[in-house]
């Protein structure tokens, strides 16, 4: 895997040029001269990029697609999308997507007051905001207030409990009532890992029952001009288009059933998210493209309103991953290999050494290209055996130290003699061979799908992408638990490169990192986000924008109220002026390293 997938994954986002990831956008800039560029100005540690350019790229793609498939089929409805902020609230990212999508008229999504309130202060002005999730009396009376500020929103009821509030507010208030939508359950499935959130058990939406009940209650209470959206949702990051197209025709069908009972302002299918991203670096997982999404949305709908005599709706999306992901990347520091432990300096042979590690000194020695595969395996079976002896008690730990010295040698240098023609033959070896990379990061701040769902994300080193990779890797966080690792995995292996880190610096890129990472990072061992920063193109040239560093220590506990003033007082107690001074710089620092030599040192 030279490439490390990047033809699969990279939607031409980046590409690898002369050895090195660049980015594939005006002068294409490496990633490796943006991050020294940052570490310069002296921010340190992991770097967030955010890349606005493909932000507007997908959002650009999403609505041409739309909009030439409309162009084709003859369509007679408009094309919307509004961005669900669950998936990404950071303003660093939302003020470049707003700025994008104004020519657009690109909208909003909220599922809480905080959102709704982001949605009503920074939303393109008359560009829809959507509403979804549980709604309470003051979340109701919140989307009251914004249909008086001018905004173009829409509650949709995810139960009967939400129309009635909406009824209870309208006749307490003279504010202007917002447009109603209606969720519905449908019996229609989705497919991929989030495929429970559609169908007949997810967990919102309205049955067939409370759909007619709705629509009674809003005639009774004269609100039918405000009935204007039916919306559903069968699961974020589709991996197949089959499960869309029974979707569309069921909710297609309720569209002009309920049109033909007299909702005569229901006027739009919103049809949730689902567009999925590829996160696979080995092989595809999204099997359709967003041609054929957009194609099959829009022929569906067209047919099913000729068929009932109803006009044709305008069409909703709300995906917010399809947006997001692409435009983010992680990039973390190398910290240490965990083999330098067993480098040649450490080795410390005695005058009189067992017949087996003399054994392994010799193979060392005598290594050619021609033995290096049969004495690899001969230095993993002494290994095994002298294990054995040390438990026994017939060598003593400088022995063993030893031993393990002289057989990851071998292996090294067999690695190195192979590697360009025989290296394939070494992957049957990998957990024997592998290498543990300790990387500048936390797993749990900045990739919590990984840990929590195992999803999959593309990653490769910034550089030396001309050199062919010759270790199995597994990838350590700067953590205290085992869980934040991500192990070599055999079906799904990671090679990188064997790098004296002494010489030279190593990062590695985390692709795909833009949807929900930064909302569900945790502060698991209080580490802080890492470094944000935004890269513009101006005049076909690098800018850095809005650069966030990483909290200091002091404020990751004010975060989660601790009374800071008193624990600088405690501190101070019984230290002299001196020491206290060496520990508040350290308390008003980031709380990661600030550069690999301090690590080290």
């Amino acid at each position: 895997m030279n490439n490390y997938g990047i033809d699969i994954w990279s939607d031409d986002n980046f590409i690898i040029e002369d050895g090195l990831a660049k980015v594939n956008f005006a002068s294409k800039p490496s990633l490796i001269s943006i991050v020294k560029e940052i570490r310069e100005q002296d921010f340190k540690g992991p770097l967030l990029l955010r890349f606005p350019h493909i932000t507007n790229k997908q959002i650009t793609t999403l609505f041409d697609t739309f909009n030439n498939s409309m162009k084709e089929y003859d369509y007679k409805g408009s094309f919307n999308a509004v961005f669900p902020l669950k998936v990404n609230q950071l303003p660093n990212f939302i003020q470049p997507l707003l700025s994008s999508g104004k020519k657009f008229n690109y909208g909003l999504e909220a599922g809480s007051k905080a959102e709704l309130v982001i949605a009503m202060t920074y939303n393109n002005k008359n560009a829809p905001i959507t509403v979804n999730g549980f709604k309470d009396k003051e979340m109701v009376h919140l989307g009251f207030i914004a249909k008086s500020k001018g905004h173009d929103i829409t509650l949709i009821i995810e139960g009967l409990n939400e129309l009635q509030t909406i009824i209870a507010v309208a006749e307490e208030t003279n504010l202007p009532c917002p447009n109603i939508g209606l969720r519905v359950r449908l019996h229609s499935g989705g497919s991929g890992i989030w495929a429970k959130s559609g169908g007949i058990n997810s967990k919102f939406g309205l049955t067939s029952t409370e759909i007619l009940e709705a629509y009674e209650l809003i005639a009774e209470n004269n609100m039918i001009e405000y009935l204007t959206m039916i919306h559903f949702h069968i699961g974020s990051d589709m991996n197949s288009i089959k499960p869309l197209k029974k979707a569309l025709r069921e909710s297609g069908h309720i569209y002009a059933e309920l049109k033909n009972l007299g909702a005569s302002s229901l006027n739009s299918i919103n049809i949730g998210g689902g567009l999925a991203v590829e996160y696979s670096a080995y092989e595809r997982s999204r099997f359709y493209s967003l041609r054929e999404f957009a194609s099959d949305v829009i022929f569906t709908l067209k047919d099913i309103a000729k068929q009932k005599g109803v006009e044709e709706p305008n069409i909703f999306t709300e995906s917010g991953r399809y947006i997001s992901a692409a435009s983010t990347v992680l990039i973390t520091p190398v910290l240490e290999l965990f083999s330098s432990e067993y480098d040649l300096e450490h080795l410390n042979l005695k005058e009189k050494n067992p017949p087996l590690i003399e054994e392994l000194n010799a193979l060392f020695t005598d290594m050619t290209k021609r033995t290096s595969y049969e004495y690899m395996h001969d230095a993993i079976d002494h290994m095994e055996s002298l294990l054995t002896l040390f438990d026994l008690g017939y060598i003593d730990l400088q022995d063993r130290s030893n031993a393990e010295i002289l057989t990851h040698q071998i292996i090294k240098k067999a690695i190195s003699q192979l590697e360009v023609e025989d290296y394939e033959e070494l992957k049957k070896l990998d957990e024997n061979i592998q290498e543990k990379y300790l990387l500048n990061f936390s797993m749990f701040q900045s990739l919590p799908d990984y840990w929590g769902i195992d999803q999959e994300f593309p990653v490769m080193p910034l550089t030396h992408l001309d050199k062919k990779p010759t270790r199995s890797a597994s990838l350590w966080d700067i953590t205290c638990d085992s869980d934040g690792e991500l192990p070599f995995s055999s079906k799904k292996p990671l090679y990188l490169h064997d790098i004296n880190l002494n010489k030279e610096e190593y990062f590695l890129g985390f692709f795909n990192v833009g949807a929900y990472q930064d909302t569900l990072g945790m502060k698991h061992n209080l580490f802080s986000h890492p470094t944000e920063v935004n890269i513009v193109f101006k005049d076909n040239e690098v800018v850095l924008e809005k650069i966030l560093e990483s909290q200091t220590i002091i404020d990751i506990l004010d975060d989660i109220d601790y009374d800071t003033r008193e624990i600088k007082d405690k501190l101070k107690e019984n230290l002299d002026t001196n020491t206290y001074k060496i520990l508040k710089k350290y308390l008003n620092e980031n709380s990661y390293l600030k550069t690999i030599w301090s690590y080290n040192e």
